[in-house]
């Protein structure tokens, strides 16, 4: 049932979407309620959990090192695998939230006969969450002309360049298939691989089957049935501006696309999702591994009032006494 349910629910979302609004016309609802309520779900959930995060104290230095450490100076230092100054950190993190560079030294074990357990490089998963996060981006990235006008210049290059094939009417874009390649990649990873089947709970499976229906959808309607894109840029425009609008000649399959994209914006914060702002506050990552060279004061831990032995000795005299132990 952790698989089956999820899939379920993203059902019963799609099917509440297409019926409210090809059926019941609650157009007002899905096309302007819903989208600020979710919107003001992830703006309060969102800062909630980025302040949260940033008012916990680190009272130590924990950072992963896995290089040689800075000590003297005629000896090489990792400068990302440990780093010394604030612009090793930056660039440590860059690496990571770009390319996911620990995740690219990812390893699994397999035994042997013997019995014998074998470490080997397991590059598929990086490479599929690579894939994704990077389609998924310059997807919303692309997005930006039904938000802004006139359109940012970097969005007709992105479209350029996605479009670059240029094999079918409309232009087929490569990341709409890269994207959905990443995304059954990694749902059939937790199908298969039996531990990750048994660690997978149903809030793992959800967000990938949200996923896949938003993608699914806004594909539908691209390559397949249409819909008014003058329209769906007047509702948004209208929702920008708080002019409440819901245009008419807008299909409810954009409906269905809109409802599950506020769904999975009121569930980004609430869920594991949120690595996305959560990875700028590891202490693993943005730490430097300078503990030799400076002194870190831990702000848990209380001030101790300091005095001499003579204040100790005024303070403890009558035990002192009584014990035998001679007194100053």
């Amino acid at each position: 049932m952790k698989f089956i349910a999820p899939l379920i629910l993203t059902t019963l979302l799609i099917l509440v979407a297409y019926f409210g609004t090809a059926v019941l016309h609650l157009e007002f609802l899905f096309g302007v309620v819903i989208p600020y309520a979710a919107f003001a779900l992830f703006l309060g959930g969102f800062v909630y959990r980025i302040v949260s995060w940033a008012r916990s104290p680190v009272p130590y230095r924990i950072p992963t090192t896995s290089g040689q450490g800075k000590s003297l100076a005629w000896i090489k230092y990792d400068r990302f695998e440990s780093p010394f100054t604030l612009s090793d950190v930056l660039g440590r993190m860059a690496l990571e939230i770009l390319l996911f560079r620990s995740l690219f030294r990812n390893t699994a074990a397999q035994m042997q006969p013997g019995p014998k357990l074998k470490y080997f490089s397991a590059k598929w998963l990086w490479l599929g969450a690579l894939v994704f996060h990077w389609a998924m981006l310059i997807i919303v990235l692309r997005h930006y002309r039904f938000f802004l006008e006139p359109a940012p210049f970097f969005v007709g290059w992105i479209d350029t360049l996605d479009g670059l094939m240029e094999i079918t009417l409309p232009t087929f874009y490569l990341t709409d298939l890269l994207l959905l390649i990443a995304l059954i990649y990694l749902l059939f990873r937790r199908f298969v691989v039996a531990p990750m089947r048994y660690l997978s709970l149903a809030q793992d499976y959800f967000p990938l089957y949200l996923i896949l229906a938003i993608a699914g959808s806004g594909i539908l309607m691209r390559y397949g049935f249409k819909t008014d894109l003058m329209g769906v840029k007047a509702l948004v425009q209208s929702l920008l501006h708080f002019q409440a609008a819901t245009p008419s000649g807008i299909s409810a399959l954009f409906y269905v696309h809109l409802f599950l994209v506020c769904v999975l914006t009121a569930y980004f914060p609430y869920s594991k999702l949120m690595h996305m702002g959560g990875v700028f506050f590891s202490p693993t990552r943005n730490q430097a591994n300078n503990s030799r060279a400076v002194r870190h004061k831990n702000p848990v831990n209380p001030e101790i009032k300091k005095g001499s032995y003579k204040d100790y000795e005024t303070q403890f005299k009558d035990k002192l006494t009584q014990s035998g132990i001679p007194l100053d």
